[in-house]
């Protein structure tokens, strides 16, 4: 009695609407403070690595690094845990403009260090850094011979003041071809192994994030086809030309119309399309982008577009609409460029069956095998950029791949099968000349294919020769690979590969191993050099640093003071010769152009000069000035009228001084030359060779068409000890080695000791020849005006040597004139 009648149980479908009301009523529970800034920071470090894989996806392998080392960078200065002071000791790379002298360093550390390490003292952690390296000389020195001096334990407690940052910003400036590993170490540590070790590429997981409005963009690369990957992945969904909803387009001539209303029909009823190659069809993709444009508006849910092109020749060229690419999904998936790699690769294109079906079993497995080998070294020696192939100086590389491997085969089955024994010559000509050859342009490139082909096409081939061409070191072991028993099946010879060629020597391509030095110090140049153009210049450098105005102006001033009143008189100087002959034509062609270099300069400073001041409207030619003052870098102004040099700008007006100079002390007797030309200092060292032939041809009455310049090296370092001119044409000096080293003392040239880069060469005596040299105990050397080699070939210069010259040539040996330390 009193009791309220109970209520009806409520039907499942009610309860359960009931205990959703509840649920949506209930409020979240609150999160602490902590717990609040945990979440935070799983968001943060998700979303940081989404869209990191979304970026790294589409970068070429040369620029994920960087890119890497710029997200880390931002990162590290937006938190709070490193100040802009810091980052720009790592990407700057500052020098000590009065470091003082090494003291017992001078024995072994390289004299552009030690500017280096002082500037670093700059930092409190280094304060002092220099007196305890002189200090602890020995301890030191060994540190710095390490092979992975990043890995090990710093002498002077150092590891104990120093954490992984500094230990980074030390490695950067005392050894620069150990940066990028150091750095790789350093962006595991903060960000994470997926920003230093990407997983392989999956199709499935990037068709996940497309939809019929994102296209898929592939970037070609040498050795990789995307439409194995499309295809395979169109067989799992029922997209396949059987089907009658896939189309794979090779782009060319006639075939836009085909393309366009395959797009059309796909994007109405559903299907892929891939057309390939686009970068042949420039002119037309503008046209398929706004069909896009069109047509994705009202698109099957089923319509998918994959396009590809290579990508152009030169970074600064274009050949896809930008916007195109930023509407697309896009995929860049180089192959691997070490040997093992690619040698797998090219190997497993051939079987059992194949090797099988030859007349003389043997022996095509060993050339096949042999030929593999060399296409793998030949598509891995472009990582070596100029030094590799001369091709890559003007930003290019030869697009070796399978097709020519497998088109070669097919020539050394059919001449094995019809030749009584192995025609070499023949082969290695084919090969050289005309398979692997009808890709090359110039003949130094030309040279080193064949020569190539002439070390591995013999037949001790036949007899596991040892692979790694002119090696200086013996036996077997990691800095040796030699060929398999031929009488080995082909699934052994795949384990050959495995487990005998051990890592990726250069001496695999017949480079020195100073080769890598060179390459990975460039690599981590370069890295630098593109934050810093990228990182804004209107903001401080440091903490008490100077704006780029600032900066700017106190170079514009220092610059002006030096040059401006630096002037040649050409009617004067000419007044003055009593007898005009070559030398002196050449040397009046260089105040010539010495004068308008010096105008272009003096004229763009000043007008920069009165833009600071308000007196001249900013114009981005000034802001252009205004920047490469800046970053230390030569004007593009200046360098137009300027001497090719790879320089930057304070080295580079080091170098214009020393050449204002040269020509001050000639104009002081302009009817003689100097006993000793500095020919590095020319504009046109071109024009002072053929001034040493003109002067023979001239008194021996010869014809100027059938003259050389020949090179005689002589004992003499200093050319301050040539005390009288040449008999015989005219001595110079400036030119170093790349790639080996002279031996001064029996007069020869010899490989280069551990991490000596280059070799400065002694006094050279040029003199004329009449006819071909001849070549028997002596390389050829090319010599190039700079590192950039290519575009800068001056002549090739005679030098003697013991070991064959085609070990010179593997090596990439040059002579440079400019070199940069």
């Amino acid at each position: 009695e009193g009791e309220a009648e109970p209520e009806p149980e409520p039907e499942p479908e009610e309860e359960e609407e009931e205990e959703e009301e509840e649920e949506e009523g209930e409020a979240p529970p609150e999160l602490t403070a902590e717990e609040m800034a945990a979440r935070c920071q799983v968001l943060i470090d998700s979303i940081t690595n989404t869209v990191w894989d979304y970026i790294r996806r589409g970068l070429f392998v040369r620029h994920k690094q960087t890119v890497a080392a710029m997200i880390a960078l931002k990162i590290a200065t937006n938190d709070g845990w490193l100040k802009d002071e810091q980052v720009d000791y790592l990407v700057s790379g500052k020098d000590s403009s009065d470091p003082g002298n090494m003291g017992p360093l001078g024995a072994w550390l390289p004299e552009i260090i030690w500017p280096k390490i002082k500037a670093l003292e700059g930092l409190a952690e280094f304060k002092g850094i220099g007196d305890t390296m002189q200090s602890d000389s020995d301890d030191w020195k060994e540190w710095f011979s390490l092979p992975n001096p990043e890995a090990s334990k710093m002498p002077s407690d150092y590891d104990k003041i120093l954490d992984q940052f500094y230990k980074l910003v030390f490695i950067r400036a005392t050894r620069p071809d150990r940066t990028s590993v150091a750095l790789n170490g350093w962006l595991k540590t903060n960000l994470g192994n997926n920003f230093v070790e990407q997983p392989p590429f999956d199709m499935g997981a990037t068709f996940k994030e497309t939809t019929n409005q994102t296209p898929v963009f592939f970037v070609l690369f040498p050795g990789v086809d995307p439409t194995g990957w499309v295809e395979t992945l169109g067989k799992e969904l029922g997209f396949t030309e059987e089907n009658g909803n896939f189309r794979n387009i090779s782009m060319g001539q006639g075939q836009e119309a085909p393309a366009e209303s395959i797009v059309q029909r796909f994007a109405k009823d559903g299907g892929w399309i891939m057309l390939q190659n686009c970068h042949l069809m420039e002119d037309w993709v503008p046209s398929l982008e706004r069909l896009l444009e069109v047509v994705q508006e009202n698109a099957h849910k089923a319509f998918r577009c994959y396009v590809s092109a290579e990508a152009p020749s030169m970074d600064w060229m274009k050949n896809m609409p930008e916007s195109l690419l930023q509407s697309c999904v896009k995929v860049s998936n180089e192959a691997p460029a070490d040997v093992k790699s690619n040698l797998m690769r090219a190997w497993s294109e051939f079987s059992q069956d194949r090797i099988d079906a030859s007349s003389k079993p043997k022996e095509y497995k060993g050339i096949l095998f042999c030929l593999c080998y060399f296409h793998a070294v030949v598509c891995g020696r472009r990582g070596f950029g100029p030094q590799g192939w001369l091709r890559m100086a003007n930003g290019q590389t030869y697009s070796y791949n399978t097709g020519d491997l497998t088109i070669c085969d097919t020539v050394l089955f059919n001449y094995l099968d019809t030749n009584p024994g192995v025609p070499w010559q023949d082969l290695r000509y084919l090969f050289g000349e005309i398979m692997y050859g009808g890709h090359i342009v110039n003949d130094i490139d030309r040279l080193m294919c064949g020569t190539y082909l002439e070390y591995f096409m013999k037949d001790q081939l036949l007899d596991e020769m040892d692979l790694y061409p002119y090696a200086d070191t013996a036996g077997a072991g990691p800095d040796r690979f030699n060929a398999p028993q031929t009488s080995k099946s082909y699934e052994n010879v795949l384990d050959h590969i495995e487990q005998k060629l051990v890592g990726d020597s250069p001496l695999a391509f017949g480079l020195h191993p100073n080769a890598e030095i060179g390459f990975r110090t460039e690599q981590s140049e370069n890295l630098f050099k593109t934050i810093l153009d990228l990182s804004p210049q209107d903001v401080m450098t440091g903490e008490g640093g100077t704006s780029s105005q600032n900066a700017a102006e106190a170079a514009l001033q220092d610059i002006l003071e030096m040059f401006r009143d630096q002037k040649f008189d050409i009617e004067g100087i000419v007044s003055t010769i009593d007898d005009m002959g070559p030398y002196q034509n050449v040397f009046l062609q260089e105040c010539e152009r010495l004068n308008v270099l010096l105008d272009t300069m003096t004229r763009t400073l000043q007008e920069l000069d009165l833009g600071f001041r308000g007196e001249l409207t900013m114009s981005d030619s000034m802001e252009a000035v205004q920047s490469a003052l800046f970053l230390d870098q030569v004007p593009q102004a200046w360098f137009k009228v300027a001497f090719p040099s790879l320089r930057g700008l304070s080295l580079w007006l080091q170098s214009l001084s020393q050449r204002v100079a040269q020509l001050q002390e000639w104009t002081g007797a302009p009817s003689d030359i100097p006993l000793v030309t500095w020919i590095t200092g020319l504009f046109n060292p071109q024009s002072f060779l053929t001034a040493i032939m003109q002067v023979t041809a001239q008194a021996q009455a010869l014809e100027l068409d059938k003259l050389t310049i020949q090179t005689e090296v002589t004992k003499k370092l200093d050319p301050a000890d040539i005390s009288a001119p040449s008999r015989e044409g005219a001595y110079i000096h400036g030119l170093a080695l790349e790639g080996a080293r002279w031996n001064q003392g029996n007069s020869l040239l010899e490989s280069s000791l551990p991490r000596e880069m280059n070799s400065e060469m002694p006094v050279i005596n040029c003199r004329t020849a009449v006819g071909l040299r001849a070549d028997h105990g002596v390389y050829l050397c090319p010599c190039y005006m700079t590192q950039q080699r290519g575009p800068t070939y001056v002549f090739s210069a005679d030098l003697k040597t013991k070991a064959p010259p085609a070990k010179w040539v593997l090596a990439g040996v040059c002579l440079i004139m400019d070199i940069i330390q």
